[in-house]
This record gives structure tokens, C-alpha cells and sequence, in this order.
């Protein structure tokens, strides 16, 4: 979806199979605008900054700073916060030069975040 929207869309992937089936499934559907790397998604990817629009995928148990510091001016973060296997509450965060505006959207359930910023392992 994201691809249809956006003229360029980075993804990070912490299962390396799981980056490599996405990118064949892209590719195959005719996305080239679709960069699918393999990393911690809670640190994001700082060589690319800075972002419009970040969508994460998976609860977090707060909005990770590497992602917040790395969000264009007017840019947007959409992320579910909460613990794992629990009531969780998707999130929208707005920039604002240095401050940020946060927005709860609706109550979700995702796998957790895992990562430096995010939850560790065997969450």
C-alpha cells in the first residue's frame, strides 16, 4: 500500500527470510520504489533521513527516539504503544519543529517491537 502512495518506501525486516520473501513479492509485483533491508526497525534507518511518514508495524513500549529524532518537520509516525499480548493503542505522532503532537487512534494488538528501542527477545 505504501508503495502506491509514497514515491520511495524503505522497510526494515529483522528475520532475514521474511526481508528476502518481501522483496522478491515486491519485485515480482513490479515495485521498484521499495529499498527492504535487514536490521533492528526500532533504531530505523538514520542514512536515510529525514522521513515524511514512518509506519511501524509492531507495539513499542514508547515511541523509540532514534525514530522521532529522524522524522522530517511536519512528518508523521503512526505506531501501536503497549505491552506485548495486551490492549495496545495505535499512535500518532506529528513533528512540530522540536516538539512532537501525539494522537491516540484506535486499540490494537500487534507482535512486539523488538530491538534496541523496542522490547528485548523473549518478549
Amino acid at each position: 500500500m505504501l508503495a502506491e502512495l509514497a514515491g520511495e518506501v524503505f522497510t526494515i525486516e529483522r528475520v532475514p527470510e521474511l526481508a528476502a520473501r518481501a522483496q522478491v513479492a515486491l519485485r515480482g509485483l513490479g515495485y521498484r520504489n521499495v529499498t527492504t533491508r535487514v536490521g533492528d526497525g526500532s533504531v530505523g534507518l538514520p542514512e536515510h533521513q529525514p522521513y515524511d511518514g514512518i509506519m511501524v508495524t509492531a507495539a513499542a513500549p514508547e515511541p523509540p527516539k532514534a525514530l522521532l529524532r529522524q522524522m522530517a518537520d511536519g512528518g508523521r509516525l503512526v505506531l501501536p504503544i503497549g505491552e506485548p499480548g495486551r490492549d495496545q493503542m495505535l499512535v500518532l505522532l506529528v513533528r512540530q519543529g522540536d516538539s512532537y503532537t501525539e494522537r491516540e487512534q484506535i486499540g490494537v494488538r500487534f507482535v512486539p517491537l523488538v530491538g534496541e528501542q523496542g522490547f528485548a527477545e523473549s518478549a
